[in-house]
């Protein structure tokens, strides 16, 4: 997997390293290659000092539930952070506002909300994802997106300095922002609005219930695969090219969502990600249009051949 990063040159933790880590099991499609080193740090004074001493030419890449992502066959070198249990936090500060951890879970942040009567955020419990996926990411849903309820976010960046960037700073635009390469987001604020927690919960209720009802949510997936084009959906597009259904090996195009890859069983990511590009091409092809990846592919393919980008992940 390219150059060793030996244990000899990593700097002390108190949080956990492992080497080798297998990485399919964290990540939905349950496929992909391993991490040269798995860092879960203790709280962000450990990551913060983990990457201060760290050296800078060593990659670093965030994973959060793994929702929205392929990692290739070949793994991830460098070294892949997932923050656990100390970052899976939600506080609320006043009557609108919460501080949620970067490992915090939409579901986490939606019923903490419900809970505190802050409504607004409802759209979170549909995202599969964390807070820090979804601050890089601009995730949204149902109508709403991150830049809409973000008030900052709190990031450890590559070189182990901490900031604190409001969300004017992030360049947000559709499914993208411009948070710097290998910064983790520690923590980040969000504001809603006052609401009486029953219709809170009826509306977390009503997006669950329809999110169930279009996406195949028992399959081994990635979510949403490409963007919806200016004035279309993705998902129309793929269908409208023939590609319901489509296979490649143990990959196939869902056949209850159309934007939704799904591994049949033994799928490799590199079936995964040639299906994809495959629909792209017939997409293309049918309708003239580019159909952009939504989901985040990380790492190195299976011959070794071709490193793809590595970059923070939900």
């Amino acid at each position: 997997m390219g150059d060793e990063v030996s244990a000899t040159t990593l700097p002390r933790v108190r949080g956990r390293l492992t080497p080798h880590a297998p990485l399919a099991p964290l990540v939905w499609f349950k496929s992909g290659g391993a991490a040269q080193w798995l860092f879960e740090p203790a709280d962000a004074d450990d990551l913060s000092d983990f990457l201060n001493d760290l050296d800078p030419e060593v990659p670093v890449m965030a994973l959060g539930l793994g929702s929205n992502l392929i990692v290739r066959d070949g793994g991830v070198a460098g070294v892949v952070v997932r923050l656990g249990k100390p970052f899976a936090t939600v506080e609320r500060i006043d009557a609108t506002t919460l501080k949620c951890g970067g490992g915090a879970s939409g579901i986490l942040v939606s019923s903490t909300a419900r809970d505190a009567g802050i409504g607004g955020v409802e759209f979170l419990r549909s995202i599969p994802g964390t807070v820090g996926g979804f601050v890089r990411m601009n995730g949204g849903a149902y109508g709403r997106e991150t830049r809409d309820v973000l008030v900052e976010c709190d990031v450890v960046l590559r070189s182990g300095k901490r900031a604190t960037l409001p969300v004017g700073e992030l360049g947000y635009r559709y499914r993208h922002s411009d948070l710097p390469e290998g910064a983790v987001v520690v923590s980040a604020t969000f504001h809603g609005e006052p609401g009486d927690p029953a219709a809170i919960q009826a509306e977390m209720d009503r997006i669950a219930t329809a999110r169930e009802a279009s996406q195949p949510l028992r399959s081994k997936t990635g979510g949403s695969t490409f963007k919806n084009p200016e004035g279309d959906k993705a998902w129309r597009l793929v269908d409208a090219a023939g590609c319901r259904g489509l296979k490649r090996g143990g990959a196939q195009v869902s056949e209850k969502h159309t934007n939704f890859l799904i591994n049949t069983g033994d799928a490799t990511s590199a079936d995964i990600e040639g299906l994809g590009d495959e629909v792209r091409a017939r997409v293309k092809a049918a309708s003239g249009i580019d159909l952009e990846w939504e989901i985040q592919r990380v790492g190195i393919f299976a011959d070794g051949a071709n490193e793809g980008h590595v970059g923070l992940a939900k």
